[in-house]
């Protein structure tokens, strides 16, 4: 059965400030960055501030990217994260070492053979779809073929990739994602959100939902 209102993620949170701006706006999850070369990056004692700040019910989803074992449990130890995000190329075995519900993104690079991959990590919670840009994990702000998502896998979906307020509306209605995922496109400048935009990107969410549901057209 088709979930009938899209979950949302604001991922690149880095003050609590912007936490407290997403979970009134109304989002579902907040995502906190622990790779180093990311503009976004958080050290786990910042990440135990945005966590109390955002407050109960919103999802603290950490993302590491190919990260030692002894940083995630640190990350663990410092900060009420509810869901991890493997960002690299983890192994199914890698991910589920610590006994947490996970994410698991693939990067959409040409010829990348979506379903079967997937597969592999049956255990995950969710598999989210970003774009590919090689030597770059994530981030990009760019969009993929939105036409290469799997029809099967949409259920478990989390879409991602240069998704905005003013796009994410056609993504919903093409692709039908259990999930979106949004950074950039809620930005003043990398890391730092923009409380307008969050606002207007869950609006724009909630809209294409409503339109899904009564069947109008988008």
């Amino acid at each position: 059965m088709a979930l009938t209102r899209t979950r949302i993620k604001v991922c690149g949170i880095t003050r609590p400030e912007d936490a407290v701006a997403a979970a009134d706006a109304g989002v579902d999850a907040i995502g906190l960055v622990f790779h180093r070369d990311s503009p976004r990056a958080v050290s786990p004692a910042q990440a135990a501030l945005i966590a109390r700040a955002v407050g109960p019910l919103v999802t603290v989803v950490a993302l590491f990217v190919d990260a030692a074992e002894a940083a995630v449990q640190e990350v663990l130890a410092a900060a009420p994260v509810g869901l991890l995000q493997f960002h690299g190329a983890e192994s199914a075995a890698a991910c589920g070492r610590y006994h947490r519900p996970y994410l698991k993104a693939l990067r959409m690079a040409p010829g990348l053979a979506v379903e079967a991959v997937a597969e592999g990590y049956d255990r995950a919670s969710g598999i989210l779809l970003d774009s590919f840009r090689p030597g770059v994990p994530g981030g990009t702000g760019e969009a993929f073929d939105w036409d290469r998502v799997p029809v099967a896998l949409r259920s478990r979906l989390v879409l991602a990739g240069g998704l905005t307020p003013a796009n994410v509306g056609d993504a919903i209605a093409r692709v039908g994602p259990a999930a979106v995922d949004v950074s950039g496109g809620v930005e003043a400048a990398p890391g730092l959100k923009d409380a307008t935009r969050i606002a207007a990107f869950v609006a724009a969410v909630r809209a294409a939902d409503s339109k899904r549901q009564s069947g109008s057209k988008p």
